[in-house]
């Protein structure tokens, strides 16, 4: 059965490989390598049926105004048995006139990350892909490569609600490695996107202590409840929360060997250094790095640190050991 990849996010997908290339893709790499494509053709759907998904794909971008360009034959341009496949760079950008501030680009970081083309317009769904192709490298939230907390999270609005509020929030939180749950009541100060994760940034009430919590591994309903606190301790939460993460992931880093064209390289590579040995990528946290490793198959091998490759091997294993035990049930 093919997975279910959602068709938003196997477009936006398709523009970042199209953005990721000078020389262009031809059909076949772009079948062969991007998801939403990859994986259908993993499941045996037949080659004449993904290429009719393409084609309409790319005709649903250029109607949104995606400049998606057709390189034929040198010799004979109207030769399009072999065409490659490009979105010019200098046609995505903004003007370069238009300059933003840090704080209009945080607003902006936040608007795409929480954007939903279900829910926006046209003219509004054009203004997010431009604001997408800023071209700020290394800040990959703008870009998102459809990011894997959004907000749809189900603590995000209520967290949303009581920063606005300023009402202390009680909820239940699982950490990687601990058996059951705690339940931890913060002030919250402030929603960040970091590495396209949610996270809120507020005060421990139990140790009166700054803390950043992960809204996936929120496993209850966030209660909000009738306690105030000043306003104020918002002022500039935002900036900090960001700073200590940037801190953090450039504390630890990932040596990583990446096959190249595939949906790992272009995922990881934009937040990545090269290396001797593959690539270097920092992070934040060893297990959601694990489970994004992980979630790429073959296409990454963890060289160091070994906590890293070791819980990316204990991942795989238990989803070889799920399907063994899926198959003897049948």
């Amino acid at each position: 059965m093919a997975a279910r990849i959602p068709a938003e996010e196997r477009l936006t997908n398709l523009v970042v490989a199209l953005m990721a290339t000078e020389i262009g893709l031809t059909k076949q790499q772009i079948l062969d390598n991007v998801s939403g494509y990859r994986q259908r053709a993993d499941a045996g759907t037949r080659s004449d049926a993904l290429e009719k998904m393409f084609e309409r794909d790319k005709e649903e971008l250029r109607a949104l105004g995606v400049p998606i360009e057709t390189i034929g034959d040198a010799a004979d341009p109207n030769d399009l048995r072999e065409a490659r496949y490009r979105i010019p760079q200098a046609e995505y950008d903004l003007p370069s006139d238009i300059e933003f501030t840090a704080a209009e680009l945080a607003v902006l970081r936040l608007a795409g990350s929480v954007w939903s083309a279900e829910s926006a317009s046209g003219d509004a769904q054009s203004g997010v892909r431009k604001i997408r192709a800023l071209g700020i490298d290394g800040d990959e939230p703008i870009i998102g490569f459809a990011p894997r907390i959004t907000a749809r999270d189900a603590a995000f609005a209520p967290l949303q609600e009581a920063i606005e509020k300023s009402r202390v929030v009680g909820f239940d939180y699982l950490k990687p490695g601990e058996d059951a749950p705690r339940r931890r009541t913060v002030r919250p100060l402030a929603l960040v996107d970091y590495e396209a994760r949610w996270h809120v940034f507020g005060i421990d009430v139990d140790i009166e202590e700054e803390r950043m919590f992960l809204l996936s591994r929120i496993v209850d309903d966030v209660k909000i409840s009738s306690v105030a606190f000043d306003a104020a301790l918002r002022d500039g939460a935002g900036e900090r929360a960001l700073q200590g993460l940037a801190l953090v992931a450039a504390k630890n880093a990932a040596l990583l060997e990446v096959t190249p064209g595939t949906e790992a390289a272009l995922r990881l590579g934009r937040r990545a250094t090269p290396a001797a040995q593959g690539i270097t990528v920092p992070f934040v946290d060893l297990h959601i790095l694990a489970d994004e490793i992980a979630s790429y198959g073959p296409e990454v091998r963890v060289v160091e640190p070994a906590p890293l490759r070791d819980a990316v091997i204990a991942r795989l294993r238990a989803v070889v050991d799920a399907h063994r035990t899926q198959e003897g049930e049948r």
